[in-house]
């Protein structure tokens, strides 16, 4: 399956495929608003505001697979996101990112590009792949790196 090709559905409950990003350096993150990690939307948003206009998009995928550390709904999520931290960047219904239920895309993501120690398998919430314009997966981070730390990487993306 091609990266493009995957549908997913938009947090106020819309059916796409991804074909709406194609040409644009995607930024995928599994993200979750009761993590010790949250702070990274302000992080997530800053580098979306900084490069939107040059074609970088980042994609919240909302996940409660880690301690139950998104328990909200879809409408919780979009207030939260939006009351907290001002997030403007597309927000997605939640997903699995393990599991038999795994969502197609993080099967996909997982198989391109492994984590720590070669694992397939999402450690945490905030865990981010990083996509050039082609749809090819070129980088996998933990959550243990800051939005920021990526802006040199998707800047040289970007020409």
């Amino acid at each position: 399956m091609n990266l493009y090709d995957v549908s997913v559905t938009t947090i106020d409950g819309q059916t796409q495929t991804l074909d709406v990003y194609r040409d644009k350096v995607l930024l995928v993150v599994n993200v979750a608003s009761k993590c010790g990690f949250t702070p990274q939307y302000a992080g997530l948003e800053a580098l979306y505001r900084e490069y939107k206009d040059r074609g970088l998009v980042v994609l919240g995928f909302p996940c409660n697979q880690f301690m139950h550390q998104e328990p909200g709904d879809e409408a919780e999520i979009a207030k939260f996101c939006s009351l907290k931290y001002d997030v403007t960047f597309p927000m997605f219904a939640k997903v699995n990112v393990n599991g038999t239920d795994t969502h197609p895309l993080y099967k996909l993501l997982k198989n391109e590009r492994r984590g720590f120690l070669w694992t397939r398998a999402i450690k945490w919430n905030f865990t981010k792949f990083l996509i050039n314009r082609s749809g090819e997966v070129i980088a996998r981070y933990s959550a243990f790196t800051p939005p920021a730390k990526l802006a040199r990487r998707i800047d040289k993306l970007l020409g």
